[in-house]
C-alpha cells in the first residue's frame, strides 16, 4: 500500500486537484491502495517544457505519497522513432531530478497481449478489418451532430476478420490497404467511438522488435492496455485526451475488474508564450536547419534549456508556480526567466566580461605596474569567497558606457565625469582618440591613487561603477547572446502565418568579447556565471580552452517585456 506522508494523512489542504484525487482513491483503498504512474514519452522527437511539466507530475505524485512511476516509451511508430531520442528522454528525466529504477517499459513490450486482444475483439465481433483508405474512412466518419455510415466491411464474418488480421501481420498487404477497427458505434455522439482505427500497417523495422511485426497499434488502443499490463493506477495526462477517456475505458473494460483498474485523469498542458510546442513544428525548425539541432539554446526543449544554461531547481520552481488546473492557458515565458534568474542568482559567480570593449587608458598609472584587487564570488553565499583580479594601465569598458555628448541623468563616463571601476580606482576621462572615420578607439583617463579599498578616500562616492578587464590579461572569447526564438507572442494563434516567418531575426547574435582570466581559468562545462551588469552565461558545449565559447543564459533584467510594451 502506498506510504501517504503525514502531512497529507492528516487532511488534503494545499494539494492541486490531481493530488486530492490521487489521495482520494489511497484513502478509499482502490486498487488495494497502491499507487503505480507512469510517463509516456514517444520517442520520436526531444523533450520540451511541456513534457517536464507532465513527468514533474507523474513522477512528482508518486513521490508525494510513496508511491513508484515507470518510464513507458510509447514506441508503437517505427517510422518516427529512434534510439537517439530514446536516450535524450532518459538524460533529460534524470537532469531534472528524477529516476524510475529498474521500471522502464515500452509498449512494444506489449505486442504479443495487445495482438491477442485483438484477436479476441475479432473473434467476438468486437472489431473488424476495413479495406477502405484513410480518406474513406474519414468521410464516413460523419460530424458531431451528423451519424457516420458503416463501412462496407463492417460486417464481415468474425472467421474473415481474423484470417485478414494475420495476414496483415505477416506482411501480405501494402501499407495504408487495411486497418482494424474496433466495432462500436458510428452514431456515437463521441467521434472517437464511430468505429476507432485499432492497427494499421507499418512495413518498417522496429528499433527494437525488428521486423517481427507488421501491424502496430493506435495509440487508443495501445496506452490503456499497457498501463493495465503494466499495474499503472493512475494515468495522468493533458486535456485534449479528456474526449478519448471513454474509449480508454471502454478498451480497459475488456481487461479489468473490480480488484484493479487504471483511472485517466487530466490536466492542463503547458503553453508558453513567444514558443511553439508543437512536436512537428520543432522537428521542422531542426531538419530545414532553422536551429543548429534539437538542443540549439533558443529550442524550449530540456536539452536546449540545459545548454543555455538553465537550471534543473528554476525549471522545477517554474512549474511548481504556474501549477496544475483544468484550464488551459498561455504563460507568459518572463514568469519562467523569472524562474532562472531568481535561480542563477543564488548559485552563479560573479565575474567580469567586456560585450562590446573599448580601450582605456589610465595616463598617470604606471605602464609596468599590475595590481590584483578581490571581486566578491557570490554576496548571497556567505562562504562563496573571493578571487583575484588583475589592475593595470590599459583597460576594457564596455563602449556603451561612454558618451562624448551625454543627456543628463547620464551616471557613466564622459569627458570630465568620474565612475568608479567596481573593486579598484575612480577615474576621471580626460580626453579620447577618434580614428580618421571619427569613431572613439582609445579613451584617456586619470585615476585617483587614494580609492582603493584601504585607501583614505575608498568612500568617496561617485553615481556611476562600471565593470573592466585588464586589457593586458584579457582572454578572448565569443559569446553568443539568445533571445526568444519567436517574436509573435502567441505563434500558436497566428493560423493564417507560416510560423517560420514570426521567426525572431535577432534570436542569436554573436559577439567577440573580453572577459577577466579567472573566467577562463573555471570556464568548466555547467558552470554557472553572472558578468556583472550584463547577464548570467555558462560555457557552450564547443567552448575549448583554446576557444572559450560563452552562452548567454539570461539578461539581469527583462527588457523585452518593456520593448514589447511601448
Amino acid at each position: 500500500m502506498a506510504e501517504i506522508k503525514e502531512t497529507e494523512a492528516t487532511e488534503a489542504r494545499g494539494l492541486n486537484f490531481v493530488e486530492q484525487e490521487v489521495y482520494a482513491d489511497l484513502q478509499a483503498g482502490k486498487n488495494g491502495g497502491r499507487l503505480n504512474t507512469r510517463f509516456p514519452p514517444e520517442p520520436n522527437g526531444y523533450l520540451h517544457i511541456g513534457h517536464a511539466k507532465a513527468f514533474c507530475m507523474d513522477f512528482g505524485i508518486a513521490e508525494k505519497f510513496g508511491g513508484t512511476c515507470n518510464l513507458r516509451f510509447d514506441d508503437t511508430n517505427p517510422v518516427k522513432e529512434d534510439v537517439e531520442y530514446v536516450d535524450s528522454i532518459r538524460e533529460d528525466i534524470h537532469w531534472l531530478g528524477f529516476d524510475w529504477g529498474d521500471r522502464e517499459y515500452y509498449a512494444s513490450d506489449y505486442f504479443p497481449q495487445l495482438f491477442d486482444l485483438a484477436c479476441r475483439l475479432i473473434k467476438e465481433g468486437k472489431a473488424y478489418v476495413d479495406d477502405q483508405t484513410s480518406e474513406e474512412i474519414a468521410a464516413q466518419k460523419g460530424t458531431p451532430t451528423v451519424p457516420g455510415q458503416h463501412s462496407p466491411y463492417r460486417d464481415r464474418t468474425p472467421e474473415e476478420n481474423l484470417d485478414l488480421f494475420i495476414r496483415m501481420n505477416k506482411g501480405e498487404f501494402p501499407e495504408g490497404s487495411r486497418v482494424l477497427r474496433a466495432k462500436i458505434d458510428m452514431a456515437s455522439d463521441n467521434m472517437h467511438f464511430r468505429d476507432p482505427i485499432m492497427y494499421r500497417i507499418i512495413n518498417h523495422p522496429h528499433h527494437r522488435t525488428g521486423t517481427t511485426w507488421k501491424v502496430y497499434p493506435m495509440y487508443d488502443f495501445a496506452h490503456g492496455q499497457s498501463d493495465y499490463f503494466e499495474g499503472v493506477t493512475h494515468s495522468i495526462c493533458t486535456l485534449e485526451f479528456v474526449p478519448h477517456r471513454p474509449l480508454y475505458d471502454y478498451f480497459v473494460n475488456e481487461l479489468a475488474d473490480e480488484s484493479y483498474r487504471p483511472r485517466q485523469i487530466e490536466f492542463n498542458r503547458l503553453n508558453l508564450t513567444y514558443t511553439v510546442m508543437s512536436k512537428r513544428k520543432l522537428l521542422t525548425l531542426v531538419t530545414e536547419g532553422l536551429v543548429n539541432g534539437w538542443d540549439d539554446p533558443r529550442m524550449p526543449t530540456i536539452s536546449g534549456m540545459r545548454r543555455r544554461g538553465y537550471t534543473p531547481q528554476s525549471i522545477r520552481n517554474f512549474i511548481s508556480t504556474i501549477g496544475y488546473t483544468k484550464f488551459e492557458a498561455l504563460n507568459s515565458v518572463s514568469l519562467l526567466e523569472h524562474a532562472v534568474r531568481d535561480d542563477l542568482n543564488r548559485i552563479a559567480t560573479r565575474v567580469m566580461g567586456v560585450i562590446n570593449p573599448v580601450k582605456v587608458t589610465i595616463t598617470n598609472y604606471p605602464e609596468d605596474k599590475v595590481e590584483t584587487v578581490n571581486m566578491e564570488n557570490n554576496p548571497e553565499q556567505a562562504d562563496a569567497g573571493v578571487h583575484e583580479m588583475p589592475f593595470s594601465r590599459e583597460l576594457y569598458i564596455e563602449r556603451e558606457d561612454f558618451m562624448e555628448n551625454p543627456p543628463k541623468k547620464f551616471f557613466r563616463l564622459a569627458p570630465g565625469s568620474e565612475v568608479r571601476l567596481k573593486g579598484a580606482y575612480i577615474i576621471k576621462c580626460e580626453d579620447v582618440v577618434k580614428d580618421a572615420d571619427g569613431n572613439i578607439t582609445e579613451i584617456l583617463c586619470t585615476y585617483d591613487p587614494d580609492t582603493l579599498s584601504g585607501m583614505p578616500g575608498a568612500n568617496r562616492k561617485v553615481k556611476g561603477t562600471l565593470h573592466w578587464v585588464s586589457a593586458r590579461h584579457a582572454v578572448d572569447a565569443e559569446a553568443r547572446i539568445y533571445d526568444r526564438l519567436f517574436d509573435v507572442e502567441n505563434p500558436a494563434a497566428e493560423t493564417e502565418r507560416d510560423f517560420r516567418e514570426m521567426l525572431n531575426p535577432e534570436s542569436l547574435i554573436v559577439k567577440q568579447i573580453k572577459v577577466e582570466p579567472f573566467v577562463a581559468e573555471n570556464a568548466r562545462q555547467g558552470e554557472k556565471f553572472q558578468f556583472q551588469r550584463i547577464g548570467y552565461f555558462t560555457p557552450d558545449y564547443d567552448s575549448t580552452p583554446e576557444k572559450l565559447i560563452f552562452n548567454r543564459t539570461i539578461g539581469l533584467k527583462d527588457t523585452w517585456e518593456k520593448v514589447q510594451k511601448k
